[in-house]
């Protein structure tokens, strides 16, 4: 059964796994260790039978969410894990005052940028050059206003 629970400090290590799988450009270890930690933040991991699977962050400023990261488990995708992932974290935020909703996503990464379109986001410019690996841009998306 696949639950949702706050992202825990001891969760860093599995969650760095995935990040590492799923990113050009991962975040190491210890960043997940200490922004879980963090107030201003929202982490939450996606268990199915006690192995963290996915996982999903934002900072909280006011009432902006700006997403960081979402992830699934290369094995997990294509089951609608994301989706439910997603649905998640904006219910936090929004329990936390978030009112508004961003994020960057490389134009490349069209699976996501379906998710994201699917809640609402819309792309309202682009960041050049912003992923150092390889140069793309960065779609910046928003909804701002979640409901």
């Amino acid at each position: 059964m696949l639950i949702f629970r706050k992202m825990m400090p001891a969760d860093a290590d599995v969650v760095s796994e995935i990040e590492i799988k799923s990113f050009a450009m991962p975040w190491k270890r210890d960043t997940f260790y200490e922004v879980v930690q963090r107030e201003n933040t929202v982490y939450i991991v996606g268990e199915l039978d006690g192995k963290v699977i996915a996982y999903a962050g934002a900072w909280l400023s006011f009432n902006e969410a700006e997403v960081m990261s979402v992830a699934v488990e290369e094995n997990f995708r294509g089951r609608g894990i994301g989706t439910k992932l997603f649905a998640e974290l904006i219910k936090i935020c929004k329990e936390r005052g978030a009112t508004a909703i961003t994020l960057e996503v490389r134009p490349s990464n069209t699976a996501a940028i379906k998710l994201y379109e699917s809640f609402g986001l819309k792309s309202v410019g682009r960041r050049k050059g912003y992923y150092v690996d390889n140069g793309e841009d960065a779609l910046i998306m928003w909804n701002t206003h979640l409901e």
